[in-house]
C-alpha cells in the first residue's frame, strides 16, 4: 500500500533537515510564507465561554477612527460652549488653550430616528440608523498621546506588551469558519500608528495572530497574495502538507509540545485550507454594483464592505482602520471644521451602510459593530505657532478625559444614548465609562466573563482588562 510513510522512505535520504525538505517540497506554495500570521484552529478548553452569559453576540467589526475624532462635533452637543466662547480654560489637567478658548461647534445637532438622540449634521447617515445605536458619550482613557491611548484602546494597556482585544476573543471562541483566518485586520496602508503591536497576539500562541492585510489596491490577488499554488493542484498539495505534518508532528513530540510550533504547524493548514474560500470573500466585486455603491468608492467604503463578507463567512473579529481618500487621519489639531467635514462624509456613509446592510442580511442582531477612536478632541480650540503664521483655521487638541463610541447590533440597546460629559465637553460626570470597561462589556457581549479569560504568563494570569473592568449592562438588551 503506497502511504506517506512510504513515499517518505523511498524519496527523502537518511537525514535531510526539515528546512531541506521544505526547500524540495513546497516550491510555489508560498502561503506557507503566511504560517505566523494565519488564525486559530481550536478552542482552548481553559478559555471556553461562561455558560452563566447569554452570547448576545457571535463576531464583531471595530471600526477603529485613528487619530480621534471630535466629540464635541460629532455625537455630544454642547451648547454651552457658546456662552463660554473664548474663555479659557480653568482645570489645572489642562494647559493654556493656544487657541481663542472654548471653541462652540459650528455644527447643528439634529434629533434623529424614533429615539430622538442627537446627532452632528455631519453624520446623517449614521442618523439614519441611530435607532440600532448605542452612543456611549462617557468614554474616558488614561492618556491624551496617540501611541499610548492607541496600544490601550486595542490591548487595555498603554504599553505595548499585552494581546489585542482581538487576539483575546479568538483565544475564549476560537473561529466560525476553518478555512479562513479567525481574526483580520484591514488597513489603508502600512503607515499606521504604532502599528502591528496594535494587533499582536503578544504572549498568547501564536495561532491567535491577526491577519494583516493593506486595502490600498483591493484587487484580490493583491489582498491575497501568493494564496494559489502555480504549479500543482489542492489535491497534490494535500499530500505534501500531509507528509510536512507527519514529519511536525513528530518534531513537536521531540519537542514536548512546544505551542509556538504547534500554533505553526496549525497555521499552515490553516493557509492551505484558504485557498477553498479566500479568494472567493475577499473579492468585493462579486458584490452588486448597488451593494458596492450604497457603501461608496473609498478604501474605507470598500473596506467595511469586505469586513462583512468576512464576517458572514465566519471571521470572528475584524478591525478596520480608517484614512480619508486624501490619506489623512482624524488628528484635527489644525482646520478642524473643514477636516471633519471631510472625514464626517467619508466615515459615515461607510459606517451606516454597514450596520444597514447587516441589519438587511439578518447579521446586525449577533454582530456587533464599534466606532471609536482613541480618544476625542478638545472642547477649546488650538493655534500652533506655523498654522498662525499660515492663517490656517483653529484645530483642536487631543482629550481623553470625555470622549464618544458608537456600538451597534449584537445585543446593545439601540436608540440610546448613555453616560454623559459635563455642559463643556470636557469630563465624563454621568456613568462614565472607561476603556477597561468597554472591553468588559464586548467580552460579555460574546459570552465571555472578562475576570475569567485569562491565560498564564510569567507567573501570573492575565487578561484583557488586567485587574480592571465593569460590564455596563445598562446599555445591554
Amino acid at each position: 500500500m503506497w502511504t506517506n510513510e512510504n513515499f517518505f522512505r523511498r524519496q527523502v535520504p537518511a537525514g535531510m533537515s526539515r528546512r531541506e525538505m521544505l526547500q524540495r517540497m513546497c516550491t510555489g506554495f508560498g502561503m506557507v510564507g503566511l504560517a505566523g500570521l494565519l488564525g486559530p484552529q481550536t478552542l482552548l478548553a481553559n478559555a471556553a465561554p461562561n455558560p452563566q452569559i447569554r452570547p448576545r453576540a457571535k463576531r464583531a467589526i471595530f471600526l477603529f477612527l485613528n487619530g480621534g475624532p471630535s466629540h464635541v462635533d460629532t455625537f455630544d452637543p454642547k451648547p454651552a460652549l457658546q456662552k463660554y466662547e473664548g474663555q479659557q480654560p480653568s482645570d489645572g489637567l489642562y494647559k493654556k488653550s493656544t487657541g481663542t478658548g472654548f471653541m462652540p461647534s459650528p455644527f447643528e445637532f439634529r434629533k434623529c430616528g424614533q429615539s430622538g438622540i442627537e446627532v452632528s449634521e455631519l453624520l446623517p447617515n449614521i442618523g439614519r440608523v441611530i435607532d440600532d445605536c448605542c452612543v456611549i458619550r462617557s468614554m474616558h482613557t488614561d492618556v491624551p498621546n496617540h501611541e499610548p491611548a492607541l496600544i490601550q484602546m486595542h490591548t487595555g494597556n498603554v504599553q505595548p506588551i499585552r494581546p489585542s482585544m482581538g487576539s483575546w476573543l479568538l483565544y475564549g471562541l476560537g473561529t466560525g469558519n476553518q478555512n479562513l483566518p479567525g481574526y483580520v485586520v484591514l488597513r489603508p496602508s502600512t503607515k499606521i500608528v504604532v502599528g502591528p503591536a496594535l494587533w499582536s497576539s503578544s504572549f498568547l500562541p501564536a495561532e491567535f495572530q491577526a491577519t494583516s492585510v493593506v486595502t490600498s489596491d483591493m484587487h484580490v490577488e493583491k489582498l491575497v497574495a501568493n494564496i494559489r499554488n502555480p504549479k500543482i493542484g489542492f489535491a497534490e498539495q494535500r499530500e505534501q502538507l500531509d507528509l510536512l505534518s507527519t514529519l511536525n508532528q513528530r518534531h513537536l513530540a521531540a519537542h514536548n509540545g512546544d505551542n509556538q510550533l504547534d500554533a505553526e504547524i496549525k497555521a499552515m493548514e490553516t493557509a492551505f485550507q484558504m485557498q477553498r474560500e479566500a479568494l472567493n470573500v475577499f473579492d468585493i466585486s462579486k458584490e452588486p454594483e448597488s451593494t458596492r455603491k450604497m457603501y461608496g468608492e473609498t478604501t474605507f467604503a470598500r473596506s467595511c464592505l469586505l469586513a462583512r463578507r468576512l464576517v458572514e463567512s465566519g471571521v470572528r473579529f475584524v478591525t478596520v482602520y480608517y484614512t480619508s481618500s486624501d490619506n489623512q487621519p482624524w488628528d484635527t489639531h489644525a482646520d478642524n471644521d473643514n477636516r471633519h467635514r471631510k472625514l464626517c462624509a467619508d466615515g459615515d456613509l461607510a459606517a451606516a451602510a454597514l450596520i444597514s446592510d447587516l441589519k438587511s442580511r439578518g447579521l446586525l442582531d449577533d454582530t456587533l459593530v464599534i466606532v471609536s477612536g482613541e480618544f476625542g478632541r478638545t472642547p477649546y480650540a488650538e493655534n500652533r505657532k506655523e498654522d498662525k503664521q499660515k492663517n490656517t483655521p483653529a484645530g483642536r487638541d487631543h482629550h481623553h478625559t470625555a470622549f464618544s463610541t458608537l456600538l451597534a447590533g449584537g445585543g446593545v440597546k439601540g436608540g440610546m444614548a448613555y453616560g454623559a460629559s459635563d455642559e463643556l465637553g470636557m469630563h465624563a460626570v454621568e456613568n462614565p465609562v472607561h476603556v477597561h470597561d468597554l472591553h468588559a462589556t464586548i467580552l460579555y457581549l460574546m459570552g465571555l466573563d472578562h475576570e475569567k479569560l485569562t491565560y498564564r504568563y510569567a507567573g501570573r494570569d492575565f487578561r484583557l482588562t488586567d485587574v480592571h473592568g465593569h460590564v455596563a449592562h445598562d446599555i445591554i438588551a
